[in-house]
């Protein structure tokens, strides 16, 4: 179970330590065998070389379908510069949090980030814009599909039924109800701080909503239908969506929107070495689960969560679901092996405390990045961790509640 740690680690660590060796991709590779080679080692040593394969075909699908979301909403490009009201803004936010759960994310904070940001580039007081950003599109938003975040799409294609994740509908509308409350306050108050000057050259550079690129609008909508079909079928369709959508898309386009196949390779690269190093946690956690001092719901969700804000959320949710399910044998009514509540637990968990530093969730990284590149000055890692912290703080309170008295 070692090596599981110890590339997880690796992935939060060493971007920070050296991020010059980091950043190339060899290095990547090297971590990545020399964690999961001992790994798939023992598993061919101890006749389980069927768990390997099974982890491959989990993998598999986990990354055609992360690999087509990625290509298809790297070819929309949305063009706006509407007047930088808080209403404005706020309806800006509540549009992502809902594109989040249909094109995940990653997709959603690409597509709305730069155009948020061309939105309140005249204005001088936007240092919350891109933390409550983070909070409710890139993290929050994405809890009602598989599609909208990396857990629970590992979470489906672990056999958790696609539209299972629906029913998270209340924690959707707490976080987000709250994060968008909050924002609304605290960009009135910064609306209202602006300088007469600022405010008339935000309202002479307006431009009208305009959409490119809309093609994979239509690649878009075959990505669910796809998620259906059988193994094998969907990973192929998954490929011919994304493939369709990158040559069916000029090249201008993609570079209008910053896209590269950098980051979707990364997270292939990455992701193998997950899938190879998960088979012996899901194995030892599910036996060792009624030893272990994380049992209720609540405690799951904070576990989870806690690792999420300082790890890869996938990863984090796959190895505590493996937890649940040992801690729910014999119990009735099980999704994927695993009691409802607890799997509701760990889905929010994971997907929601993920926004709870720049690192614990991949969008943050990204939106970050691209508000620095155009001027914007963010929070430190600290400061940006106590203002998610507060920020979450009466939601957590509720949903811990929540969890302990349905189990009592």
């Amino acid at each position: 179970m070692l090596p599981f740690a110890l590339l997880v680690l690796s992935m939060a660590i060493l971007p920070m330590l050296a991020p010059h060796a980091w950043e190339r991709r060899w290095f990547q590779t090297l971590i990545v065998v020399l964690c999961s080679a001992p790994v798939l080692g023992y598993l061919s040593l101890n006749g389980l070389a069927v768990s390997a394969l099974h982890a491959a075909s989990s993998y598999a699908s986990f990354i055609a379908t992360l690999g087509a979301l990625f290509v298809t909403t790297g070819g929309i490009y949305v063009m706006a510069d509407f007047e930088a009201t808080p209403r404005t803004n706020l309806l800006w936010l509540t549009l992502g949090a809902l594109l989040a759960s249909l094109i995940g994310t990653t997709g959603a904070s690409m597509l709305l980030i730069r155009p948020l940001l061309r939105i309140n580039s005249e204005r001088e007081h936007t240092g919350h814009l891109v933390p409550f950003f983070i909070l409710a599109v890139a993290n929050a938003g994405g809890l009602l599909t598989p599609l909208g975040d990396p857990p629970l799409l590992v979470g489906f294609i672990a056999g958790v039924p696609f539209f299972w994740t629906l029913r998270l509908l209340p924690v959707w509308i707490l976080y987000v109800g709250s994060f968008l409350t909050a924002f609304y306050v605290i960009d009135r108050r910064a609306y209202a701080r602006e300088s007469a000057t600022a405010l008339a050259r935000d309202r002479a550079q307006l431009e009208p909503l305009a959409l490119r690129g809309r093609r994979n609008v239509v690649w878009l909508l075959f990505i669910v239908p796809a998620a259906f079909l059988p193994a094998g079928f969907r990973e192929l369709a998954m490929l011919a969506i994304a493939a369709g959508s990158y040559l069916s898309t000029s090249g201008e386009l993609r570079s209008s929107n910053g896209f590269s196949f950098a980051p979707i390779v990364e997270v292939a690269l990455l992701f193998a070495g997950l899938f190879a190093c998960l088979v012996p946690i899901e194995q030892g956690l599910a036996a060792y689960a009624p030893s272990l001092p994380i049992q209720a719901s609540w405690q799951l969700f904070w576990a989870s969560g806690s690792l999420s804000a300082v790890l890869d959320n996938a990863p984090t949710y796959a190895a505590f679901a493996a937890l649940a399910r040992g801690l729910s044998q014999g119990g009735g009514d099980l999704v994927c092996g695993i009691e409802p509540l607890k799997l509701a637990a760990i889905s929010a968990g994971s997907v929601v405390m993920g926004a709870t530093t720049y690192i614990g969730n991949g969008p943050n990284l990204m939106v970050k990045a691209i508000a620095e590149r155009v001027g914007y000055r963010l929070p430190s890692f600290l400061r940006y961790f106590l203002f998610a912290f507060a920020a979450m703080l009466p939601a957590h309170a509720v949903m811990t509640a929540g969890f302990w008295l349905l189990e009592r």
